[in-house]
Protein backbone atom coordinates (compact mmCIF):
# COMPACT_ATOMS: atom_id res chain seq x y z
CA UNK A 1 0.00 0.00 0.00
CA UNK A 2 3.07 2.43 0.69
CA UNK A 3 4.39 1.51 -2.33
CA UNK A 4 1.30 1.54 -4.69
CA UNK A 5 -0.45 4.49 -2.93
CA UNK A 6 2.33 7.09 -1.14
CA UNK A 7 4.01 6.27 -4.18
CA UNK A 8 1.91 6.99 -6.92
CA UNK A 9 0.58 10.31 -4.92
CA UNK A 10 3.39 12.98 -6.65
CA UNK A 11 1.37 12.11 -10.58
CA UNK A 12 -1.59 11.64 -9.00
CA UNK A 13 -1.36 15.06 -7.32
CA UNK A 14 -0.33 16.55 -10.14
CA UNK A 15 -2.57 14.91 -12.64
CA UNK A 16 -5.68 15.71 -10.19
CA UNK A 17 -4.59 19.94 -10.31
CA UNK A 18 -3.76 20.17 -13.79
CA UNK A 19 -7.15 18.14 -14.87
CA UNK A 20 -9.22 21.11 -13.05
CA UNK A 21 -7.09 24.16 -14.70
CA UNK A 22 -7.74 22.84 -17.71
CA UNK A 23 -11.72 21.91 -17.07
CA UNK A 24 -11.62 25.25 -15.85
CA UNK A 25 -10.55 26.89 -18.85
CA UNK A 26 -12.96 24.85 -21.03
CA UNK A 27 -15.56 25.03 -19.10
CA UNK A 28 -15.56 29.30 -19.58
CA UNK A 29 -15.49 28.90 -23.22
CA UNK A 30 -18.52 26.83 -23.45
CA UNK A 31 -20.42 28.78 -20.67
CA UNK A 32 -19.54 32.03 -22.37
CA UNK A 33 -21.70 31.49 -25.39
CA UNK A 34 -24.76 31.29 -22.65
CA UNK A 35 -23.58 33.71 -20.54
CA UNK A 36 -23.42 31.16 -17.46
CA UNK A 37 -19.67 31.23 -16.50
CA UNK A 38 -20.51 32.08 -13.14
CA UNK A 39 -21.63 28.35 -12.77
CA UNK A 40 -18.09 27.10 -13.23
CA UNK A 41 -18.56 24.60 -10.45
CA UNK A 42 -21.08 22.53 -12.12
CA UNK A 43 -19.40 21.35 -15.13
CA UNK A 44 -16.11 20.96 -13.30
CA UNK A 45 -17.93 19.02 -10.60
CA UNK A 46 -20.47 16.58 -12.74
CA UNK A 47 -17.44 15.25 -14.73
CA UNK A 48 -14.31 14.68 -12.15
CA UNK A 49 -16.47 12.98 -9.70
CA UNK A 50 -18.02 11.05 -12.11
CA UNK A 51 -16.11 10.29 -14.99
CA UNK A 52 -12.22 12.06 -15.26
CA UNK A 53 -11.16 11.43 -11.51
CA UNK A 54 -11.25 7.71 -11.27
CA UNK A 55 -10.05 7.31 -15.12
CA UNK A 56 -7.48 9.31 -15.10
CA UNK A 57 -6.48 8.23 -11.66
CA UNK A 58 -6.31 4.67 -12.99
CA UNK A 59 -4.61 5.16 -16.20
CA UNK A 60 -1.73 7.03 -14.14
CA UNK A 61 -1.51 4.36 -11.41
CA UNK A 62 -1.52 1.78 -14.07
CA UNK A 63 1.33 3.60 -15.98
CA UNK A 64 3.43 4.03 -12.24
CA UNK A 65 2.71 0.95 -9.96
CA UNK A 66 1.16 -1.36 -12.93
CA UNK A 67 4.19 -1.35 -14.68
CA UNK A 68 6.15 -1.62 -11.24
CA UNK A 69 4.07 -4.78 -10.06
CA UNK A 70 4.65 -6.25 -13.88
CA UNK A 71 8.21 -6.17 -14.19
CA UNK A 72 8.92 -7.26 -10.30
CA UNK A 73 7.34 -10.37 -10.67
CA UNK A 74 8.54 -10.99 -14.52
CA UNK A 75 12.13 -10.70 -12.69
CA UNK A 76 11.21 -12.83 -10.11
CA UNK A 77 10.08 -15.16 -12.42
CA UNK A 78 12.58 -15.26 -14.82
CA UNK A 79 15.44 -15.83 -12.07
CA UNK A 80 13.17 -18.48 -10.88
CA UNK A 81 12.51 -17.02 -7.48
CA UNK A 82 9.65 -17.87 -8.16
CA UNK A 83 10.13 -21.80 -8.72
CA UNK A 84 12.25 -21.62 -5.59
CA UNK A 85 8.95 -20.80 -3.63
CA UNK A 86 7.35 -23.07 -4.82
CA UNK A 87 9.95 -25.96 -3.90
CA UNK A 88 10.10 -24.15 -0.19
CA UNK A 89 5.82 -25.10 0.10
CA UNK A 90 5.30 -21.42 -0.23
CA UNK A 91 2.47 -20.62 -2.72
CA UNK A 92 3.32 -17.26 -4.82
CA UNK A 93 -0.14 -16.18 -5.32
CA UNK A 94 -1.01 -15.78 -1.89
CA UNK A 95 2.69 -14.47 -1.09
CA UNK A 96 3.13 -12.33 -4.24
CA UNK A 97 -0.32 -11.86 -5.86
CA UNK A 98 -2.88 -11.18 -3.39
CA UNK A 99 -0.84 -8.80 -1.15
CA UNK A 100 -0.81 -6.39 -4.64
CA UNK A 101 -3.96 -7.14 -5.49
CA UNK A 102 -5.64 -5.92 -2.64
CA UNK A 103 -3.44 -2.96 -1.99
CA UNK A 104 -4.00 -1.56 -5.17
CA UNK A 105 -8.19 -2.45 -4.48
CA UNK A 106 -7.62 -0.08 -1.11
CA UNK A 107 -5.89 2.74 -2.44
CA UNK A 108 -7.11 3.52 -6.21
CA UNK A 109 -10.42 4.80 -4.03
CA UNK A 110 -8.22 6.93 -1.59
CA UNK A 111 -5.44 8.44 -4.73
CA UNK A 112 -8.96 9.19 -6.94
CA UNK A 113 -10.34 10.99 -3.76
CA UNK A 114 -7.31 13.18 -3.23
CA UNK A 115 -7.54 13.77 -7.31
CA UNK A 116 -11.07 14.79 -7.44
CA UNK A 117 -10.09 17.37 -4.55
CA UNK A 118 -6.88 19.08 -5.96
CA UNK A 119 -9.23 19.04 -9.58
CA UNK A 120 -11.71 21.23 -7.69
CA UNK A 121 -8.84 22.80 -6.27
CA UNK A 122 -7.77 23.78 -9.49
CA UNK A 123 -10.93 25.00 -11.08
CA UNK A 124 -11.66 27.15 -7.84
CA UNK A 125 -7.92 28.76 -9.08
CA UNK A 126 -9.43 29.21 -12.62
CA UNK A 127 -12.63 30.56 -11.11
CA UNK A 128 -11.93 33.03 -8.61
CA UNK A 129 -8.78 34.38 -11.05
CA UNK A 130 -10.24 34.42 -14.41
CA UNK A 131 -14.65 34.27 -13.83
CA UNK A 132 -14.14 36.60 -10.85
CA UNK A 133 -16.46 34.25 -8.93
CA UNK A 134 -16.66 34.55 -5.40
CA UNK A 135 -14.95 31.25 -3.20
CA UNK A 136 -18.05 30.21 -1.28
CA UNK A 137 -20.49 30.56 -4.47
CA UNK A 138 -17.86 28.10 -6.32
CA UNK A 139 -17.68 25.72 -3.46
CA UNK A 140 -21.55 25.85 -3.21
CA UNK A 141 -21.95 25.38 -7.43
CA UNK A 142 -19.56 21.91 -6.69
CA UNK A 143 -21.32 20.96 -3.64
CA UNK A 144 -25.08 20.96 -5.35
CA UNK A 145 -23.84 18.04 -7.72
CA UNK A 146 -21.90 16.06 -5.43
CA UNK A 147 -25.15 13.80 -4.72
CA UNK A 148 -24.23 10.38 -2.95
CA UNK A 149 -24.98 8.88 -6.12
CA UNK A 150 -22.31 10.44 -8.01
CA UNK A 151 -19.74 10.12 -5.29
CA UNK A 152 -20.30 6.28 -4.68
CA UNK A 153 -20.85 5.69 -8.07
CA UNK A 154 -17.32 7.47 -8.71
CA UNK A 155 -15.62 5.26 -5.81
CA UNK A 156 -17.35 1.99 -7.03
CA UNK A 157 -15.20 3.23 -10.28
CA UNK A 158 -12.23 3.24 -8.49
CA UNK A 159 -12.71 0.22 -6.62
CA UNK A 160 -13.11 -1.99 -10.06
CA UNK A 161 -10.34 -0.04 -11.77
CA UNK A 162 -7.82 -0.98 -8.94
CA UNK A 163 -8.70 -4.89 -8.82
CA UNK A 164 -8.26 -4.25 -12.73
CA UNK A 165 -4.89 -2.72 -12.41
CA UNK A 166 -3.54 -5.29 -10.14
CA UNK A 167 -5.11 -8.77 -11.72
CA UNK A 168 -3.88 -7.52 -15.28
CA UNK A 169 -0.42 -6.58 -13.57
CA UNK A 170 0.08 -9.36 -11.44
CA UNK A 171 -1.39 -11.92 -14.47
CA UNK A 172 1.53 -10.39 -16.50
CA UNK A 173 4.45 -10.49 -14.33
CA UNK A 174 3.58 -14.39 -13.62
CA UNK A 175 2.89 -15.18 -17.43
CA UNK A 176 6.07 -13.39 -19.18
CA UNK A 177 8.64 -15.32 -21.20
CA UNK A 178 11.64 -16.66 -19.67
CA UNK A 179 14.27 -14.66 -21.81
CA UNK A 180 15.73 -11.20 -21.87
CA UNK A 181 12.82 -9.12 -23.70
CA UNK A 182 10.57 -11.00 -20.86
CA UNK A 183 10.20 -8.08 -18.51
CA UNK A 184 9.80 -5.39 -20.71
CA UNK A 185 6.91 -7.47 -22.96
CA UNK A 186 4.87 -8.36 -19.22
CA UNK A 187 5.58 -4.33 -18.47
CA UNK A 188 4.26 -3.04 -21.84
CA UNK A 189 1.32 -5.75 -21.60
CA UNK A 190 0.25 -5.22 -18.29
CA UNK A 191 -0.26 -0.70 -19.00
CA UNK A 192 -1.60 -1.72 -22.17
CA UNK A 193 -3.90 -4.06 -21.09
CA UNK A 194 -4.81 -2.05 -17.94
CA UNK A 195 -5.83 0.98 -19.43
CA UNK A 196 -8.02 -0.63 -22.57
CA UNK A 197 -9.59 -2.53 -20.17
CA UNK A 198 -10.04 0.33 -17.46
CA UNK A 199 -11.81 2.49 -20.77
CA UNK A 200 -13.75 -0.45 -21.76
CA UNK A 201 -15.54 -0.62 -18.00
CA UNK A 202 -15.64 2.68 -17.35
CA UNK A 203 -18.07 2.45 -20.35
CA UNK A 204 -20.01 -0.17 -18.95
CA UNK A 205 -20.25 0.53 -15.22
CA UNK A 206 -21.85 4.35 -16.98
CA UNK A 207 -24.09 2.67 -18.43
CA UNK A 208 -25.15 0.96 -15.55
CA UNK A 209 -25.33 3.72 -13.47
CA UNK A 210 -27.03 6.27 -15.40
CA UNK A 211 -29.72 3.42 -15.36
CA UNK A 212 -30.04 2.72 -12.04
CA UNK A 213 -28.44 5.80 -9.67
CA UNK A 214 -27.88 9.06 -12.23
Amino acid sequence: MDSIGVGSLPIVCLTGLFMGLVLGMQSIVELRSIGATSYIGRPIGTTVIRELGPVLTAIMVAARAGSAIAAELASMCINEQIDAMRAEGSHPIKKLVEPRLVACTLMLPILTSICDILAFAGGWVIATRVVQVTTPFYWNSVMEVLTPAFVWGGLVKAICFGFIIGAVSCHAGMTTRADASGVGEATTRAVVISCISILMVDFLLTKIFIVTWW
